[in-house]
């Protein structure tokens, strides 16, 4: 499975279709998919604010303690004439 980080979700919430980024020291270092977000030994869909989860970031290794993990999501929405 590779890499698995023990997370603490600040604010917000964070769902397994999310868009993360991994920053260290300020510097965005990879965008990606989630691979798995797990609570406890369960899988799940969401984590919500003050919630431990464990994110396996897909095709990234390198995550490291101090590393911060921000969850975003692209909304695509279509013009309207006003």
């Amino acid at each position: 499975m590779g890499t698995i980080a023990g997370c603490y979700v600040q604010s917000g919430k964070i769902e397994r279709s999310h868009r993360v980024r991994v920053i260290r020291d300020g510097q965005q270092i990879y965008e990606g998919q989630i691979a798995t977000l797990r609570r406890f030994k369960d899988d799940a869909r969401d984590g919500r604010r003050r919630i431990r989860v464990r994110i396996a970031v897909a095709n990234f290794q390198d995550i490291k303690v101090g590393d911060l993990i921000e969850a975003h999501q692209m909304i695509e929405t279509k013009r309207t004439l006003a």
